[in-house]
């Protein structure tokens, strides 16, 4: 149900791009015959008195299709109903307001959240908590007897307090006494039990005992008094992550040979939506905004292919007065596109590949 919770928030996301271009042609008259979210077969259709409706097998995507693109259309080339016909300014609307649309949509997303469910704080508790024992059995936490939800309180007498750094001081701890014993005071469930533990030695020269950690707390969701908070609030957090995004996206274009790997497809976001969904459905909302408002900043892109690029198309004709010939449209659009899906395969078969062995997640965990 998780992966399904994630597929529907990129479905939901994709929907509302479509519908801002959809909303923006049909409030300016401009005619509009297909409507469809996702690629591939038709799973369901409905056809409107000029538009077809449809849902498509794959839901990663979707568009809006237009007469003036379509061989088998009545209407008379002439229309000024057409997109094509229209000016200049009126087609700039209907392209970008995929991208409005995706914005103001996080936006509310966010309001939402604050409102409503409320922003997640973390109240630390003492100690650090053991999130997962690796596999491997000869590891130094399978042969001291350390299980999953074990609490560490202390190492060697030294308290782990309830801070967030607590996690830092046992990682620490660990990696500077490798083949040296640790004595551990332990929380498991309601008892208190001792342990010893030796951490093998690392490739790298340092301490590992083979387990995830993560802080020992408890999540606080904090809602907005008054809708005027839950506005103001989701518009600081809406700026927040606006300026992330601006960040990230200014790295990856100065040093991009150092962060290309940090780009991820639809496989590997739907994995990060379904481990949200798992752990804390409430975080859905935040989540959902993000990926909102990164597909709007990529469709803005100036890239063939993508809302940006044609943009860029209209900007041309704009100044010099005239469009670039279409077939020399056609020939960028089509090799963007085809830049495009070959990046998408990439990625889709990369996140694949990395989801199905996780043994490089694993390996950053033991510690």
């Amino acid at each position: 149900m998780s992966i399904l919770a994630a597929i529907a928030v990129l479905a939901v996301l994709i929907f509302v791009h479509e519908l801002g271009h959809f909303l923006a042609a049909r409030l300016q008259h401009i005619h509009v015959n297909r409507f469809s979210i996702g690629f591939g077969p038709i799973l369901w259709k409905y056809q409107g008195s000029e538009t077809e409706y449809a849902i498509r097998g794959l839901p990663l995507g979707g568009y809006v299709g237009f007469p003036d693109d379509d061989p088998e259309s009545t209407i008379p080339k002439n229309d000024p109903n057409l997109l094509s016909n229209r000016p200049v300014l009126d087609r700039a609307i209907v392209i970008s307001a995929g991208v409005i649309a995706n914005l103001i949509f996080a936006y509310f997303l966010l309001v939402t959240q604050i409102g409503i469910i409320g922003v997640p704080s973390f109240n630390p508790e003492p100690g650090v908590k053991i999130a997962e024992v690796t596999q491997n059995v000869s590891s130094a936490a399978h042969r001291a007897g350390i299980q999953s939800q074990d609490i560490i309180l202390a190492v060697d007498g030294q308290e782990l307090g309830a801070s967030e750094t607590s996690i830092k001081t046992l990682i620490e701890l660990i990696k500077t006494h490798p083949n040296q014993p640790l004595s551990l005071q332990i929380q498991r469930q309601d008892q208190l039990v001792s342990a010893k533990i030796v951490p093998d030695l690392g490739s790298d020269g340092k301490g590992r005992i083979g387990v995830q950690l993560t802080s020992n707390g408890t999540i606080v969701r904090h809602r907005a008094a008054n809708p005027i908070e839950a506005f103001t609030k989701g518009a600081t957090e809406f700026q927040r992550i606006i300026d992330l995004t601006v960040s990230g996206f200014g790295q990856l274009i100065s040093r991009f040979s150092e962060t290309a790997e940090q780009l991820s497809g639809p496989i590997a976001i739907v994995a990060i939506g379904a481990n949200i969904a798992r752990s804390d459905p409430g975080n859905l909302f935040q989540f959902a905004a993000l990926i909102s408002i990164n597909l709007a900043f990529i469709n803005i892109l100036p890239l063939p292919a993508l809302d940006g690029g044609q943009l860029a198309f209209l900007l041309f004709e704009a100044i010099s007065g005239k469009p670039l010939p279409e077939k020399v449209q056609e020939s960028v659009m089509q090799t963007g596109l085809m830049l495009l899906l070959g990046l998408g395969i990439f990625l889709i078969i990369r996140d694949t590949v990395n989801l199905t062995d996780l043994s490089w997640v694993r390996s950053l965990f033991q510690q």
